[in-house]
């Protein structure tokens, strides 16, 4: 005789991507059943498809169950792999990676993850940089030269903080929202729910994207710029600005180094000891209009010596120093004419965007601030990130309202000790990241290394050999460009562990692969929510709803283990998970206990801090975290690296304007963004989203596929100077009939539904990206160009024909 039946409601939270939303899982006589969304969550207004097919992910009959080690050669057609248990798995590990440290050092081990902004691995990334740290390694392949660089890193240059990665849009007071190269209903759905919230009650919004997707159909302004060219629409934006005097004087005066005189002779900031008289050497100098003379400001204060109200922004001015007169300008000045060359109507060439829809977009961005704004990955992937984020760091400093209410701030986080183990990393270890000699401001200097130079380190041995790797989740081949470099470099490894849920294309290269739970079947702690106050002051510990299946363990309990085997473990609290949590939220004051009794998360009182740059600390202002104290329209690390200091517009380095030898074979730009129902490479497996989406997809204007006899549904085939990938056209009339978008991330079968796979590489293959290329990647982050390149759309035979 059957049981009662019971059915449990979970409060809980989808980590599947970076919305983190909140929800609530049923359980029906121990069976994870659904997942739908929580409203009493601050993140749980709505929950995408992906999150409601989570039971398909945890029941998936390809799931990975058991740890298994290669018994086929590398580079074998077909993988073969047999079953060991967890204790000769972990042995191998240990004594394979402690080998290879003790013969070539540690930094000869890399480690990699998933993206934590696109997968559940934010349950764990900070324990894998502590394993990877503690072990002796700077080299941490996250993909950040792809997604991350432009929100988290590179405003370091501007900034001096993560704006808008840290510093994030305050949507529910701002008067007007900017959402470049982002499109948040497929990226980070809390987002696009706050933003029609936001619109209801009489914010205006403008939307910077090559397509009209999402909520760029409700945008005051659309601005369809063409791939890769953002920097140029910035620079003209910023030049509407500052000819209108759409500008917060007061903030740029006082609080950026736009009164700092810039030589003309060397083109570096004039510093006090050029006056003489025993001046400061690292301060800089103004001219003060009142006096007509210089005058000097504090270079860690941003402090002037005389009101900088009297500070003058525009002009040429001659300063006697001990090497005589020199001619000198204001930053400002210097910004103000780089922007003037970049007017609205010599943007509008560049970018394919009106003059009249910049100069109405900016007025719209000064009229109706406060202005919060939001980037992604739509920037992140070209070979001019850095320039063009600084140039939209630089506009949005215009507005003033960084960490003001309604713009970009940083809200009140719960205080915990910090667990990623950056004290445990010698400075010396760190010296030698891969990539770091040839970018020294990059990502590397951060100990996250490119993709294309950990394929240099395994292929060529520059700078060193990379002679193993120890992967969570990372499907490196689908993810970056040139897929078959990547695959070369994997098999050219002499030890590769990788930790995933499902056989994939990087992970049948690999020596031992370990099974890993799904998010929804293990515990996992969640100190934070980030959108907003009320979702930053949440804590919540995810139960598992599901029990883990075969032998997976969770990406936590794998790291653990592993550290005690490479002896390690008084670094991870004795291999006990728990312990490691109390230490992490001793400061907070919330225990475990509480967490596990209240499954819906503690709200931890806490309150937001406006303008903290301008807070007293021992009689003068706090300032910014940037060697001058002040926000950084001329960035002088910048200058002694040979880059230019004040952002610039360069043409993407695979156009039809850069590479006219290319134009005739491959006539039109080609672009790519996420899809709406898998996250990146993932879940084409899983029927009840791949029958939404059963086929790689290319879209391309109605005319220019009717020039090349393309109808809406036919298979196409996409060349690049790289190789072809095949898809399906998808007729989309608003897009420029130059730019096609494609989707990267396709390989996976689905068995259960009866939609085929594709190889990774070569004939047949609908994988994107294998026909892009690494470079000419970013000189600053060595990012790829993705989103900017060439190609030609072609008729191609049904697949299976």
């Amino acid at each position: 005789m059957a049981g009662p039946h019971t059915i449990e409601h979970v409060p809980t939270f989808c980590p599947l991507c970076v919305s983190r939303c909140g929800a609530t899982a049923t359980v029906a006589d121990g069976t994870f059943t659904a997942l739908e969304p929580d409203p009493s969550h601050p993140t749980g207004q709505a929950l995408c498809i992906k999150g409601k097919a989570a039971p398909e992910i945890v029941y998936h009959s390809e799931r990975l169950l058991h740890p298994l080690r290669r018994v086929s050669p590398k580079g074998a057609a077909r993988p073969r792999f047999a079953r060991i248990s967890w204790d000769e798995a972990e042995e191998t590990v240990a004594e394979r990676l402690t080998g290879i440290a003790r013969e070539s050092g540690p930094e000869s081990v890399v480690f990699a993850s998933a993206s934590p902004s696109t997968s559940a691995m934010s349950d764990s990334v900070d324990w894998v940089m502590r394993l990877r740290r503690a072990f002796g390694s700077p080299n941490f392949c996250v993909y950040m030269e792809l997604c991350g660089w432009g929100r988290y890193l590179a405003p370091l240059y501007t900034f001096g903080a993560p704006v808008p990665g840290v510093y994030m849009p305050d949507l529910e007071r701002a008067g007007c929202i900017l959402y470049w190269g982002y499109n948040p209903s497929v990226s980070r759905l809390v987002h696009a729910t706050s933003t029609v919230a936001a619109l209801r009650r009489g914010a205006r919004l403008v939307v910077v994207d090559p397509r009209r997707a999402g909520l760029a159909g409700r945008a005051d302004h659309w601005l369809r710029v063409r791939p890769g060219t953002d920097g140029a629409l910035a620079l003209a934006l910023t030049h509407v600005m500052i000819e209108q005097g759409w500008f917060d004087r007061e903030f740029v005066g006082r609080w950026t180094n736009a009164p700092f005189l810039v030589r003309s002779d060397d083109g570096r900031l004039l510093r006090a000891s050029a006056l003489g008289a025993g001046a400061d050497t690292d301060a800089s100098v103004a001219w003060d209009r009142i006096a007509g003379g210089p005058v000097v400001v504090d270079r860690v204060r941003g402090g002037a010596a005389a009101d900088h109200t009297r500070l003058a922004l525009s002009g040429t001015v001659e300063v006697m120093t001990v090497d005589g007169p020199i001619r000198c300008r204001p930053v400002f000045d210097l910004v103000a004419e780089r922007c003037r060359a970049m007017a609205p109507a010599i943007a509008s060439e560049i970018t394919g965007v009106p003059a009249l829809d910049i100069e109405r977009a900016a007025r719209t961005l000064w009229e109706s601030r406060p202005l919060a704004f939001y980037t992604w990955s739509g920037l992140e992937q070209h070979g001019n990130v850095t320039q063009t984020v600084r140039a939209i760091h630089q506009l949005y400093a215009l507005t003033g309202c960084l960490d003001a209410p309604g713009g970009n701030v940083a809200f009140a986080g719960v205080p915990t000790n910090r667990i990623d183990g950056v004290e445990l990393l010698a400075p010396e270890q760190r010296a030698k990241a891969l990539g770091v000699a040839e970018r020294p401001l990059g990502p590397a200097r951060f100990e996250f290394i490119t993709g294309e130079d950990f394929y240099a380190a395994a292929l060529d041995g520059r700078p060193y050999r990379a002679r193993a790797l120890v992967a969570f989740g990372a499907n490196l081949m689908m993810a970056h460009g040139q897929s078959a470099r990547g695959r070369g470099a994997l098999a050219a490894l002499d030890f590769f562990v990788h930790a995933d849920m499902f056989m994939n294309a990087t992970a049948e290269q690999a020596d031992i692969v370990l099974p890993v739970t799904s998010a929804f079947e293990s515990e996992a702690l969640r100190v934070g929510f980030e959108v907003s106050q009320e979702a930053q002051s949440l804590v919540q510990l995810r139960r598992p709803v599901a029990p883990p299946r075969g032998e997976a363990r969770s990406d936590m309990q794998i790291i653990f283990a592993l550290a005690r085997r490479l002896g390690l473990g008084d670094h991870f609290f004795g291999g006990d998970i728990e312990v490691a949590w109390r230490y992490q939220l001793a400061p907070s004051g919330v225990t475990v206990e509480q967490l596990r009794a209240q499954p819906e998360g503690v709200r931890v009182p806490l309150r937001t801090v406006h303008r903290t740059y301008a807070m007293d600390t021992g009689g003068v202002p706090r300032g910014f975290d940037t060697p001058s104290g002040v926000v950084e329209l001329f960035s002088e690390e910048l200058a002694d690296h040979g880059y230019a200091p004040i952002p610039e517009f360069t043409e993407p380095g695979i156009s039809t304007r850069s590479r006219p030898d290319l134009a005739s074979r491959f006539p039109l730009t080609l672009s790519c963004a996420k899809s709406l129902w898998f996250c990146e490479t993932q879940h084409r497996n899983l029927p009840g989203l791949r029958s939404r989406a059963p086929d790689p997809q290319v879209e391309i204007h109605p005319d220019t596929a009717a020039s090349r006899g393309i109808a809406a549904g036919d298979w196409v085939r996409i060349d690049t100077p790289v190789g072809s990938a095949l898809a399906r056209a998808k007729l989309t009339a608003g897009l420029d009939p130059q730019v096609v978008f494609g989707q990267h991330g396709w390989w996976q079968g689905c068995a259960d539904g009866g939609f085929p796979g594709y190889p990774p590489v070569g004939q047949g293959s609908a994988n994107l990206n294998a026909v892009l290329s690494l470079t000419p990647s970013d000189p600053i982050s060595g990012s790829s160009p993705l989103r900017a390149s060439v190609c030609e759309v072609r008729p191609a035979d049904p697949v299976g024909a």
